[in-house]
């Protein structure tokens, strides 16, 4: 039997410019630095099994094909390749993100492992109807996915979500608090530069991340309508979509006669992502008050890579936010789910150019003090250790 001493196994692909896909890469790493090579197995983007070897320094990446019409074929395909996978193999600590990779590594949790750690970023018993609206009405399913969930939590020894309205929608779920920790997310500050953006003629906003219902994306729309009425601006939208959100997106823009002010990007690697950031004069996160971001909680990585960029971010009024940083002072909040009050905040600051460039500094040195991918890595490390996971000894 292969004795390894790590596994961190995600149904996601990795590397990708999704948030989740950009968390697993900083965190995979930091335990490898930390413990020593560690296996990683993620999603495949082909139909084959592909072995990468070291992507990472001593990360030991093998990616397993999803294959299937639909997200539960795609699942199961997954879930019967990684217990092949497993077979011969048992590790100190197995980490899992989500109950498609960990329900049944959670049942048979004595077989693979000593320890499991269970992060919890999102949960598909809340989220999934959000992708699929069918699911809402779906009441067996849901049931379903919330006792694998319920599975995946009470068999794990520990944990980690990054946010404390995580933490209060878990501990109501009947989870014992002393084994959850919250490490937020982090950004990488040698990515995401800070520099001031030197005011143009041309008002600037931008979006980026994903174009999810709870993202509220129609909402930066309908303010970008509202402040052309004051002065000309345009927007740009980076992040995943699906064809039919890029044609509601154009609809409504359409509508409100701003199409052509309006422009909307694919994915792109961080690098490219960074030079538009320093080209816009705001960032704009409107999400929306739904029970994703209210109740289950959420750490809006697009909120802390614009943070430290040295552009002014506009986000909205909700507890999740409030954790990263004060209104006024690190951003300005909004009241969420209004149109309206982006536009009042983007005239401000449009109007008092020295709140933009106060805010925008206030928030660089508020990522740099609580919001890195070292410092997220070290809790994550500690968190281990308090496991009984050893650190590497280094000669």
């Amino acid at each position: 039997m292969t004795k390894s001493r790590l596994a961190y196994i995600s149904f996601d692909t990795v590397p990708a410019p999704k948030g989740a896909a950009i968390h697993i890469a900083a965190f995979s790493q930091a335990l490898a630095a930390a413990f020593g090579d560690i296996e990683l197995i993620t999603v495949s983007p082909t139909r084959e099994i592909v072995d990468l070897y070291e992507l990472y320094p001593q990360v030991m990446h093998v990616m397993l094909p999803a294959v299937g019409d639909t997200l539960i074929h795609r699942i199961l395909y997954f879930r019967r390749l990684l217990r092949t996978w497993l077979q011969k193999r048992r590790f100190a600590a197995v980490h899992i993100r989500s109950i498609y990779e960990g329900y049944e590594i959670a049942l048979n949790k004595k077989q693979y492992c000593d320890r499991l750690i269970f992060e919890v970023n999102g949960l598909p018993s809340i989220e999934l109807k959000y992708r699929y609206p069918a699911v809402a009405d779906d009441k067996e399913l849901l049931h379903k996915l919330h006792s694998q969930e319920q599975v995946c939590l009470q068999a794990a020894d520990l944990i980690i979500t990054p946010s404390s309205v995580t933490v209060e929608y878990l501990q109501n779920r009947g989870i014992q608090p002393e084994k959850i920790r919250v490490i937020p997310n982090g950004v990488d500050l040698n990515v995401f530069t800070y520099c001031l953006n030197q005011n143009s003629q041309t008002f600037k906003m931008l979006y980026f991340g994903t174009l999810s219902p709870w993202q509220g994306v129609n909402l930066a729309v309908e303010a970008l309508e509202l402040v052309n009425r004051d002065f000309p601006a345009f927007l740009t939208v980076i992040g995943q979509a699906r064809d039919y959100q890029i044609k509601a997106l154009k609809e409504l823009a359409l509508k409100l006669r701003v199409a052509d002010k309006l422009n909307i990007l694919e994915p792109m690697p961080q690098k490219q992502l960074v030079e538009y950031i320093h080209t816009s004069d705001v960032i704009v996160a409107p999400l929306t008050p739904n029970d994703r971001n209210l109740i289950q909680g959420c750490c809006p990585l697009k909120i802390l890579e614009g943070m430290a960029t040295g552009t002014p971010v506009i986000a909205s009024d909700l507890p999740v936010v409030r954790e990263l940083g004060i209104d006024e002072k690190h951003f300005l909040l909004v009241k969420s789910g209004s149109a309206k009050a982006i536009k009042d905040a983007v005239l401000r600051l449009r109007n008092e150019p020295e709140l933009a460039m106060q805010l925008a500094m206030n928030a660089r040195k508020r990522i740099e003090e609580h919001y890195t991918w070292k410092a997220a890595g070290e809790a994550l490390t500690v968190a281990y250790q308090e496991l009984g996971i050893k650190r590497l000894m280094r000669v």
